[in-house]
């Protein structure tokens, strides 16, 4: 089949070069972190390649046919995207875990409806699934931003003096992809608004004719874009400022040329980059799981020529034979109901996979932990005897609470009622009393997510003695008071402290009769220089400090441990296999935080009491996911609700004597 008129070969070239940087991050290729700068390129060439076709069609009929535009679009991206979508739902439901088919199904859902982006943003904003396995939908969310930038472009250049405004929303774009990038890094990565500017660079290419026809400004283009994908890496706070460098090298080139990139090796995989990028993913993410074997490179580098060989197969029967269908083309209806026809197979496929029942193979049922416990004149003997057996435990019990498929919905109720918050806060809520609002005792849950995953259990305690329970807890806040780092946005998180002290105001006007303080350990300090320890022991210090300055007796929960990967995933996995004691972990490998520890080691004050929970979830070297027929944690470090209430009881005898009569 000849190339149209205005192909440009070194532009296929580039694709070839995108898809590639993006493939071999994901396969985690050795200095390829900065992969991901591959979707960038390819961005930017699509806002210069659809632009360009549309000012041509200006140019030569007078108009642009919107009804046309979005009927090439359906032909060109819904036919295979439709293929690998309900290949990755079928193989998602006979390899990956049953607990993950329902967020799953919405994810393909999503990517159908071209949403993707915006789900993925909102999810990854949500701190309980910021441990969550990736998905094998995930890549859509680029194609999703491309079909947004283009619901309003086509519009905006047939607009009388369209320059100057299409230039400044594309540095409004910018602005906001700088701005956003230091406040939610997944509204930044995923976002239209800060994605929009890199598509509106190659357009504004096309717009204002920008050609040099300099080899060695494309050159030097494409030098650009390997040094971003060699620098960058998972670190890097993106898109911001950083993606100025692959962009800007991306322009260089659409706007230079550089005949080497014509080269024929190059010109294949570029025809094939969009199936590519659609098969890949789902293959390392499922490929594994389906073949019985531990991800590796060597694996992974398998996995990806073979998602190659499948877009060789769907470019040949599917891509190319539908988008150049003459009855199709010619009648852009038709287009428009195939590919409205193809999201709802998806949509029907999702949603009957959804449906389906999604059953993890358990044995028999065993005696409820939590009716035991309760009833026990020693209930530490009860939950310690039964965490030591727990490590040969193989086989999910049949009554297992809560359910595995029921897990994500298992949040202490402090989250929906919103006395927990997440990283953007700066004031604490008001409200967020519990227990007995009339109580003369007054008592304060206190810190951040760890906190908040004990309070089913200190609302027990509260209910039983009667007690006004306050609980105010922040994700990745600290309550000790020292400056922190926030590892997603990559700077200090200053959020923390300006909450901390909203919070420590509205406890000063409380006067708590006790302070329960729960703490994540698993934290770094702004300051790396000093000595780590020594900066934990005078800020567990000062918080301790102010709280007995207040008058209140103080009782710190120190941590629990931490997994490798989400508790329920892996037992969903390893109970095909009855090895569920797998997914357990050492108790040296689950305990975070040892300059802390050893801090607080150091601290004795006769108004503070320190709890060390270890014992009711470890034995001396093994810390199992489930104990008797409980689940233990609902992701990789945070209790289930149902076990916070299992060891209520413990907890009440550990708190200060004086608070138990």
């Amino acid at each position: 089949m000849s190339q149209p008129q205005n192909f440009r070969s070194d532009i296929e070239g580039l694709r070839a070069v995108a898809v590639l940087l993006v493939v071999l991050s994901h396969a985690g290729v050795p200095l390829m972190a900065g992969g991901y700068v591959g979707v960038d390129v390819f961005f930017v060439i699509s806002g210069f390649l659809i632009t360009s076709l549309l000012l041509r069609e200006a140019a030569a009929q007078g108009r642009i046919s919107i009804g046309r535009f979005y009927a090439r679009r359906a032909l060109r991206l819904l036919p295979v995207a439709a293929v690998v979508l309900i290949s990755t739902l079928i193989a998602a439901r006979l390899w990956l875990p049953a607990t993950r088919i329902g967020e799953l199904s919405r994810d393909a859902l999503s990517a159908a409806g071209y949403v993707a982006n915006l789900r993925f943003a909102e999810i990854g904003t949500d701190y309980l699934n910021a441990d969550a396995p990736p998905s094998p939908f995930q890549h859509f969310w680029s194609l999703a931003v491309e079909e947004q930038f283009y619901l309003l472009w086509p519009l905006l250049l047939m607009l009388p003096r369209r320059k100057p405004l299409l230039a400044g929303l594309v540095l409004a774009s910018f602005t906001a992809g700088v701005l956003v990038t230091a406040r939610s890094a997944p509204w930044a990565y995923f976002g239209p608004h800060t994605r929009a500017w890199e598509l509106g660079v190659g357009a504004l290419l096309a717009v204002f004719g920008v050609r040099a026809r300099s080899r060695v400004l494309g050159g030097a283009g494409l030098v650009a874009i390997v040094i971003a994908a060699l620098w960058f890496d998972d670190a890097t706070p993106y898109p911001g400022m950083y993606a100025l460098l692959p962009v800007a090298g991306a322009a260089a080139v659409l706007a230079g040329g550089f005949s080497p990139l014509a080269a024929r090796p190059l010109q294949a995989v570029g025809r094939l980059s969009y199936g590519w990028y659609l098969w890949h993913w789902p293959l390392l993410l499922i490929g594994p799981a389906a073949l019985g074997l531990d991800p590796s490179l060597p694996l992974a580098l398998a996995l990806a020529a073979a998602a190659l060989g499948l877009s060789w197969v769907t470019y040949h029967l599917v891509e190319n034979p539908v988008r150049h269908q003459p009855r199709l083309r010619a009648r852009p209806a038709r287009a428009l109901g195939l590919g409205a026809g193809l999201s709802a197979a998806v949509a029907a496929t999702a949603v009957t996979i959804a449906l389906l029942p999604h059953l993890v193979p358990a044995g028999a049922s065993i005696r409820d932990l939590r009716v035991t416990t309760a009833g026990a004149a020693d209930p530490y003997a009860v939950i310690t005897r039964t965490v030591r057996a727990s490590r040969a435990t193989t086989e999910l019990p049949a009554n297992l609470e809560p359910a595995l498929t029921a897990v994500n919905a298992d949040k202490a109720r402090v989250w929906p009622d919103g006395c927990h918050v997440e990283a953007d806060a700066v004031v604490a809520p008001d409200g967020c009393v519990y227990g007995d609002p009339a109580s003369p005792t007054t008592v304060v849950l206190f810190g951040d997510s760890h906190a908040a995953q004990w309070f089913p259990a200190v609302e027990r305690v509260a209910i039983e003695h009667r007690w006004k329970l306050v609980s105010l807890t922040k994700s990745s806040c600290s309550a000790a008071d020292l400056r922190l780092w926030h590892g997603g946005r990559l700077r200090e998180y200053t959020e923390c402290a300006r909450w901390r002290a909203s919070a420590m105001a509205r406890f000063a006007a409380l006067k708590p009769s006790l302070v329960v303080i729960g703490s994540s350990f698993n934290y770094r300090p702004v300051d790396t220089a000093r000595d780590e320890g020594a900066q934990w022991t005078a800020a567990w210090r000062r918080t301790f400090g102010a709280f007995t300055g207040m008058g209140a007796r103080v009782a710190l929960i120190k941590d629990t441990p931490y997994f490798d990967e989400r508790v329920p995933v892996c037992l969903a996995r390893q109970a095909r296999l009855k090895r569920i004691n797998r997914c357990g972990a050492s108790v040296t490998e689950a305990l975070r935080g040892p300059a802390q520890r050893a801090a607080l080691a150091g601290l004795t004050d006769p108004r503070v009491t320190q709890i060390d929970p270890v014992p009711w979830l470890c034995s001396a070297t093994f810390c199992p996911a489930v104990v008797g027929n409980v689940l233990v944690y609902r992701d990789s470090n945070h209790l289930t609700t149902t076990y916070a209430q299992t060891v209520s009881p413990l907890l009440d005898r550990a708190l200060p004597q004086e608070f138990r009569q």
